[in-house]
């Protein structure tokens, strides 16, 4: 049977993004590993985040988005993930399944799912392959926030 040139492109796009993301996840474990209980939960400012929120918040916007795009329901509790306190073990724990979580929705994602129009939460419907690809860009833009914090926790007097 021959492939549908959709479905070659669809999985195109999954695997490279799913790449992607695995990357950050591999750079959110190399600034982890190493660190503390105080310093993966040390916040610069008062209204700032720690690298555990960080992590725990894009781990948690990336599941939502992924399962959104399959039409999938999940359950998320936001607000929770900015009040997260956790070690290093269990946010190693988090990537991990993570990735695991990433591998089986990507794996199973087709070309409707990137192409038609997918609701998020309480936000209007989007293609699916616009919520990839932002949410991609969320997760770069919390790495380099985890990247700063840790430059401000080993920078101070």
């Amino acid at each position: 049977m021959q492939e549908d040139s959709e479905d070659v492109g669809a999985r195109t796009v999954a695997a490279t993004v799913g790449t992607l993301f695995h990357a950050v996840h591999d750079h959110m474990r190399e600034h982890v590993r190493g660190m503390d209980h105080d310093s993966l939960n040390w916040k610069p400012l008062p209204l700032a985040n720690s690298v555990a929120v960080l992590i725990v918040h894009t781990l948690g916007s990336e599941l939502e988005m992924i399962r959104a795009l399959r039409s999938l329901t999940t359950e998320r509790d936001r607000p929770a993930e900015f009040k997260a306190e956790v070690d290093q073990a269990e946010l190693l724990a988090l990537l991990d399944q993570a990735d695991r979580d990433l591998d089986e929705q990507l794996g199973a994602l087709d070309a409707a799912d990137l192409t038609e129009l997918r609701p998020r939460g309480d936000r209007p419907p989007r293609p699916g392959i616009d919520w990839l690809l932002s949410n991609y860009g969320h997760a770069r833009e919390h790495l380099a926030q985890i990247e700063l914090t840790k430059q401000l926790y080993d920078s101070r007097t």
